[in-house]
């Protein structure tokens, strides 16, 4: 059996994660300031870009979230059970209020299913626009081809970013086999659903390793990695799917080649066996991985929005991964949504031993166990860093 040193949680809370260690942060503070929009969602699957802003953010310094039903309280209370000092305001005008300036940047945090506005979000980003704020727009709905928001910009002077629009098709790349080119280990961090952790566990990952003085390199492949401040990556649903592996790969090499990193992950979407996503299939193929850490929630019974649709096990998903792929899946990560402490340990001790590797809950448990689950199927990454 593996053997799992634990960080005790004195609370756990229903798909918001308690975090002993935070990530990494930048040796430079964020100079841009944020208030995040999420109503009726924060703390909820749908509210994962707010949630993962609130965790950490390279970019952005995030001076409050927006949630009527949540208002009042503090962000960091309901995500780990612990106060960062952002605070939940009930709209607009009362998060200004508090600001006491008018903030850079409008952050759209909402990732819903459909993509789109409502026409009172709509109204509220035009709201936002007329105090001076650029927004920041996660969403398949792309602001800067509509008239009204970019005739609204010019007349306040601010800018629309649209992180999940492709580059134009004629410069869109397609998959040329260079990825052999990338001569350090590649480690994708899938799962077995969506909404479920693996961009939180693979910036766990990646900051605990900087710490130990590990040049890790994290690709973001979704809309809230690259809002986080992600040096390198692109919103993988958005791309025509002719083009999503080569744009993956090129994505990698060119981070291989700046960078010189000591190890590249590369953060999951959706879930392999899940038929309503493609993208996890073009992450395997697109970065062509020497390894994948598995992300799975033990007590989520139905898929995300899938009612009838139950969750695989991770022994299946392991199966069809690597049947899918040439790769090894290294390790099993938790996500303790509606789990008690005592439940998350007997699960890693369950699944090591039906599974015969490592497990662990990147954030109720020590970031230790993580690096130590890498470095054990690849050991070479920590050949350089002083024992």
């Amino acid at each position: 059996m593996f053997k799992n040193s634990q960080v005790p949680s004195s609370s756990i809370f229903s798909d918001a994660f308690t975090h002993p260690t935070p990530p990494a942060k930048s040796t430079q503070p964020p100079s841009e300031t944020a208030i995040v929009y999420c109503e009726g969602n924060f703390g909820e699957i749908d509210g994962k870009t707010a949630n993962g802003l609130v965790r950490h953010s390279d970019k952005y310094e995030i001076l409050s979230i927006i949630d009527g039903e949540k208002a009042g309280q503090d962000a960091g209370q309901i995500l780990d059970g612990e106060d960062n000092g952002i605070p939940i305001h009930r709209n607009l005008d009362e998060a200004l209020s508090d600001a006491g300036r008018v903030p850079d940047h409008f952050i759209f945090g909402i990732a819903p299913a459909s993509g789109v506005l409502s026409p009172g979000e709509r109204k509220l980003l035009l709201r936002a626009i007329a105090h001076g704020m650029n927004i920041v727009n996660g969403l398949h709905e792309f602001l800067n081809d509509d008239p009204e928001f970019t005739a609204a910009c010019a007349n306040s002077g601010v800018v629309i970013r649209d992180v999940r629009k492709p580059r134009d098709k004629k410069d869109l790349r397609v998959f040329t086999g260079r990825i052999t080119n990338v001569t350090c280990p590649r480690i994708a961090v899938l799962g077995t659903d969506c909404a479920i952790g693996k961009r939180t566990t693979a910036t766990i990952l990646a900051g605990a390793l900087k710490d130990i003085g590990i040049n890790a390199l994290l690709i973001g492949t979704g809309q809230t990695g690259l809002i986080q401040g992600a040096r390198y990556g692109l919103a993988l649903d958005a791309v025509p799917s002719q083009f999503c592996a080569g744009e993956l790969e090129a994505t990698i090499i060119e981070a291989f080649e700046n960078e010189n990193p000591d190890v590249i992950l590369i953060e999951g979407q959706g879930s392999l066996s899940h038929p309503a996503y493609s993208t996890s299939s073009f992450i395997l193929r697109g970065s062509c991985p020497h390894g994948v850490i598995l992300q799975h929630a033990p007590a989520r019974k139905n898929r995300c929005d899938f009612d009838d649709m139950p969750m695989p096990a991770p022994a299946s998903e392991i199966a069809l991964i690597e049947t899918f792929a040439k790769t090894k899946v290294i390790g099993l990560t938790i996500n303790h949504e509606n789990m008690t402490d005592d439940e998350v340990s007997a699960a890693i001790t369950r699944y090591e031993e039906e599974l015969q590797i490592p497990a662990t809950d990147a954030l109720t448990r020590s970031p230790q166990n993580l690096i130590a689950l890498l470095l054990s199927a690849f050991p070479q990454i920590g050949g350089t860093v002083s024992k």
